[in-house]
């Protein structure tokens, strides 16, 4: 009998194929991941003080409510640190916009005409160009409709990723040990012990990011305060330490906290040195996270060389979408691990050494 085709071929084929067939799910269901994917990221963090608590003779059910406490309270002061500033400076920001249109209108008014594009702007009128629009029955309305509708269903869908995150957060935890276990009972023996060598390495290496995510989250808050400061911004220390500590979720952090720094800036500049202030500030301290701190303080961390982080960032978001911007780094670690064997494998060949 050809040995391609014998039962331990085809039962190999067929184990594969099913193994492909579940990445491809799981490749589908990329969108609705994201609470799994996060409660499992924040899971594997609190997992090490859960079990520190549960040995010391605390229930686990106990332990696991504490370390989530304990993350609410770390989500609820951030609130606290925004939403105080939204309520005091978006009324405000509301009624000096007309003074803002007409300084734009003064400031870039003239060269714009001159180039024969537009008009002034002026708040009044741009109301009833849309309110005209809107009556004119010209498919405008079904447009901003469908564009509610949508942004509607998008705002629904993350606050159930919210509800969802705690909920598949606190069984996760209370049954960690036993999840991984049931992980690691599905590789096969043959492989166990590879596997569960690469496993080590890989969560030392997941701790060495983490250690490193959080020393760039400090020095990110650090430098935005302290910026903001120099340049005469009251509100510097809450919306630095937000842009700073909210940088572990890529894109949402720094465009929060670049929202904050320019209505801040709208607000207690008369001139267009707030703004200007504002595009230095958070366009150095983007170059900062992306080209150096994160590269080398997280990337060589876990072995990987800069233009690799960048790469993964970018190629993981491309595939999975936000998940994937989450996942990159941890993921980028794990493959580091099995490349890194892939290579030692590699070199000791005959294949390679065969002259």
């Amino acid at each position: 009998m050809n040995p391609l085709i014998g039962p331990e071929s085809r039962q190999n084929l067929l184990w594969f194929s099913i193994s492909l067939g579940f990445l491809a799910l799981l490749w589908l269901l990329t969108p609705v991941l994201t609470p799994f994917v996060a409660a499992f990221i924040i899971g594997y963090v609190l997992n090490p003080g859960v079990d520190w608590m549960h040995q010391r003779g605390l229930p686990r059910v106990l332990a696991v409510l504490l370390a989530m406490l304990s993350v609410f309270v770390v989500v609820t002061a951030l609130a606290l640190i925004v939403l105080p500033i939204l309520a005091e400076e978006l009324p405000v920001l509301r009624e000096r916009l007309p003074v803002l249109l007409s300084r734009m209108d003064a400031a870039f008014g003239p060269t714009l005409r001159q180039w024969g594009i537009g008009g002034r702007l002026d708040l009044i009128a741009l109301q009833k160009a849309i309110a005209a629009k809107l009556a004119a029955g010209d498919g405008s309305a079904t447009a901003l409709l469908n564009w509610l509708r949508i942004g509607g269903g998008a705002l629904i869908a993350w606050i159930g990723t919210l509800f969802l995150i705690p909920i598949v957060l606190f069984y996760l935890l209370l049954d960690w040990h036993r999840v991984i276990r049931r992980i690691g009972e599905t590789v096969p023996r043959r492989w166990s012990a590879l596997v569960a060598e690469m496993a080590v390495e890989t969560d030392a290496l997941l701790a060495q990011y983490l250690r490193g995510q959080l020393l760039v989250m400090f020095l990110l808050a650090a430098y935005y305060s302290i910026a903001l400061t120099i340049a005469g911004f009251d509100v510097a220390l809450p919306v630095g330490m937000l842009t700073g500590l909210l940088v572990f979720i890529p894109y949402v952090g720094f465009g929060l906290g670049l929202v904050l720094a320019i209505i801040a800036a709208l607000l207690q500049f008369s001139a267009w040195d707030g703004l200007i202030a504002v595009a230095v500030i958070y366009g150095l301290g983007q170059f900062l996270e992306s080209f150096l701190l994160t590269p080398r303080l997280v990337g060589e961390r876990i072995g990987l060389h800069p233009l690799v982080v960048i790469f993964a960032l970018l190629a993981f978001g491309q595939l999975f979408g936000f998940v994937g911007v989450l996942l990159a780094l941890p993921a980028s670690a794990i493959l580091s691990v099995a490349f890194g064997r892939l290579r030692r494998h590699y070199l000791s060949s005959h294949f390679y050494n065969q002259p």
